[in-house]
Parts: structure tokens; C-alpha cells; sequence
């Protein structure tokens, strides 16, 4: 028996799943006996997740030099700098934080996914062994379809000093890329959330990671029994990855769609609006729930016939598992991690990422009650079995420990 580990903890995830991962996480490991510190740089305040009272939380701030210059010269200047700046601020805060746990004895650093680096600075210069969860790459950085250091389409109408526009901002991005890539090679051990994701730090970074599966609170997400509305319930921030015009597309090609009803913790650049005004042009009955307690979100699970998932090239992605253990079957676009929490016509439906083909997935499990009941039960034994919190975490301590058993 291994004695109980004391953790420093350092993370900058913003609302969303990956926030609901490290509460669980650190939920856990209190739970089984370890002592958990956090440390941050300021956040804002958030009802979702939130860790105060969890452990002591210390603020480390965070400066990136952003103050508006004044001047046109200055201006330019501050552009030109502005990426160094945001890697010095970051540095200076990593440096910080990575001297105040190491003066505390902590046994070891768990670092987590950073919202503007996604692999954090702090990893560069903790003594102590470290463990990186990362839920992804900072895709825009390394995949399509928003690749930074791809030249516009119109490169060569554009004017010698837009070029040079271009060239500057391209170096800017292939510098931010590096520093992402030192940072996750300066973790002991780098853990993922899922096969594909392992796969895509691969691609990236050129760096093995190892996957360590996430859970679920089956004591929030259950079966509640209730009697079932005539819709169907995605659930993702109302941003075009969350592929909402994919899922209105299918529905609008049945003759009589169920609602869908849409629950986001975030709408990003006015996506939401958007989405509802294409609801009204196809004919489908769209309503949108934004910030939403945990309770509502469980009720509506409950009240759907099934979930819709559509996202583009979600790592892990929650919401499968959470309809799962709901007792609702997953209707899946086959891409990303999704391929390994749904199974096809075993606890959902996978299919391509087409109008049509999603379409006939819905219609078939509103009209076929019998598939709709097999598959939901198979997910609620799925979520016991393979997706509880206890599973996961357990999974996760035994990464922290075989990281500092190796050091000592």
C-alpha cells in the first residue's frame, strides 16, 4: 500500500468539459486520501465546476503586456512583440508558480490543458515529477480546417505590404506552435483523453502520450425514468465545432422532425442566433438552452429520445457518456473519439457525416422504440462499467504514482 500523495495542481481551463474532467479528477483523488493544492492564474468567476472549497486555490497572475500603446509607431511595435510578449508573461507566471510549489514539498505537479498554449509553460521547470493532462492540441495551430500558417487564398493579388502582413503573422504563429510543443516535451508523463487524441499529440507534437480514459458523476447522471417528449438533445458550446447546422440539416430532412433541443455553456461570435434563424428557414422546431444547471441538463436528457452528436473531430467529448448513463442511445458522426464511446447498433448509431444519413438514424430510433430501449440500456451498462468516476480516477492514480515511483 502506497502512501497518500501530496499534489500540486496547476491549470487555466475555461467553462466546459475539460473543466468538468479536472473537478472529477480532483474530486477523486481527494477522495482517496491524497492532499490537493491548486494553483492558477486568475479566472473568472464561474458556477460551473467550480473548485473553491475543493482544496486552497492560489491565484498567480498572469500579465501578457496587452496595455493599448498609444502612438501608430508604438502600435506597430506592440504587434510585432505581441506573441513574444504573451511567452514571456507566460514564462514569468510558470517560474512563479513552479517556485512556490517546490518550496511546499509537494510530491509531485498535475498540470492541465492551458487556454492559450494548451500545454502549459509550468512543465518547463518543476524539479518534481510532472504529469500533463492535455485534452488536445491547440488545433487551430496544427489541423484544418483553421491551419494559421496556411497563405490566404488570394496570396498572390495580395499587395507587397499585405504580404509582409502575412509573412510577420505566419512567423508569429510558427513560434506560438514551438513553444506548445517544448512545453508538452517537458512533461514526465503526458496523459489523453482518448486514442484518437493520443493520435493527434502524435501528428502534432511528434509525442507519445498515453491515454487515461475520463468519467462520469453517476450519481448526477441517471436513469430518472421520466416519461419522453417528442425531440431529440445535442449538447456542446454553440460554436461551429459543435456542427449544430449538421444535426438541423438532418432533421429537416425527415417529414415531421422531432424537436431538438440544444444545451451550450457558451455562444461563441453569435452562432447561436445564427442557428436559430436557420432552424426557422428549415422548418425545425430549435430550442436552445444556454447555462443551464446540472439538474435541468439531467431532466432533459431524461425527457429526449435519443442524442445527437455531431461535432468536428471531438477528442473525447462527455456528452455520449452522459446520454449513456441516462439511458439514452447515441446517434454519432463516426469521427474523432466518439468511435470509442458509441458502438454501432450496440449502445447508438454511428454515421457519416451527411444530412441524409443522419436524418434516417433519427427517424429510425423515434419510430423504433424496441432499438431505442436495447440501445439506452446498453449505455446505462456501459457508464457502470466502463465510465464511472471511480474507474477513471483510479486510472489516473495509478499514472501519478508509477510518475513518482519512477523519479524517487
Amino acid at each position: 500500500m502506497q502512501r497518500p500523495l501530496r499534489i500540486a495542481v496547476w491549470h487555466n481551463v475555461p467553462s466546459g468539459g475539460a473543466r468538468r474532467a479536472l473537478f472529477n479528477h480532483l474530486s477523486g483523488l481527494i477522495e482517496f486520501g491524497h492532499e490537493i493544492e491548486i494553483w492558477s492564474p486568475p479566472q473568472p468567476e464561474m458556477k460551473f465546476a467550480s473548485f473553491e472549497g475543493l482544496a486552497p486555490e492560489h491565484i498567480v497572475p498572469l500579465d501578457h503586456g496587452d496595455d493599448a500603446p498609444l502612438g501608430r509607431v508604438a502600435r506597430v511595435k506592440a504587434w510585432l512583440n505581441q506573441t513574444e510578449r504573451w511567452i514571456q508573461g507566460e514564462l514569468a507566471h510558470a517560474q512563479e508558480v513552479t517556485r512556490q510549489i517546490e518550496a511546499r514539498g509537494f510530491d509531485l505537479l498535475f498540470a492541465n490543458t492551458d487556454l492559450h498554449f494548451h500545454a502549459p509553460f509550468v512543465c518547463r521547470f518543476a524539479s518534481i515529477p510532472t504529469v500533463l493532462y492535455l485534452q488536445e492540441p491547440n488545433r487551430p495551430f496544427f489541423e484544418a480546417p483553421d491551419m494559421r500558417w496556411l497563405a490566404p487564398s488570394n496570396y498572390k493579388d495580395l499587395s507587397r505590404k499585405a504580404k509582409l502582413t502575412d509573412l510577420i503573422n505566419a512567423q508569429q504563429v510558427r513560434r506560438w506552435a514551438r513553444e506548445e510543443v517544448e512545453n508538452a516535451k517537458a512533461a514526465k508523463r503526458l496523459l489523453v483523453n482518448s486514442t484518437f487524441s493520443r493520435e493527434s499529440i502524435l501528428r502534432c507534437y511528434g509525442v507519445d502520450a498515453r491515454v487515461c480514459y475520463l468519467g462520469l458523476d453517476l450519481g448526477l447522471f441517471q436513469n430518472l425514468g421520466l416519461p419522453k417528449r417528442n425531440q431529440v438533445i445535442g449538447i456542446g458550446s454553440f460554436g461551429k465545432t459543435k456542427n449544430i447546422e449538421l444535426v438541423l440539416r438532418g432533421l429537416a430532412t425527415l417529414p415531421q422532425p422531432p424537436k431538438l433541443v440544444w444545451v451550450g455553456n457558451v455562444n461563441v461570435n453569435g452562432y447561436l442566433e445564427a442557428m436559430t434563424t436557420m432552424a426557422k428557414e428549415l422548418g425545425v422546431d430549435f430550442e436552445p438552452k444556454l447555462l443551464i444547471s446540472d439538474a435541468e441538463l439531467v431532466g432533459s436528457l431524461n425527457e429526449s429520445l435519443a442524442m445527437v452528436y455531431a461535432p468536428r473531430l471531438e477528442p473525447f467529448g462527455f456528452a455520449p457518456i452522459e446520454a449513456g448513463a441516462c439511458g439514452l442511445p447515441v446517434i454519432g458522426v463516426a469521427e474523432g473519439g466518439v468511435r470509442e464511446t458509441v458502438s454501432h447498433n450496440v449502445n447508438g448509431l454511428l454515421v457519416e457525416s451527411d444530412p441524409v444519413a443522419l436524418g434516417q438514424a433519427i427517424q429510425t430510433l423515434v419510430q423504433n422504440e424496441e432499438l431505442r430501449v436495447s440501445l439506452g440500456k446498453e449505455g446505462e451498462r456501459r457508464a457502470r462499467e466502463l465510465w464511472s468516476n471511480e474507474v477513471a480516477n483510479r486510472r489516473l492514480e495509478r499514472h501519478l504514482y508509477e510518475a513518482w515511483n519512477t523519479h524517487a
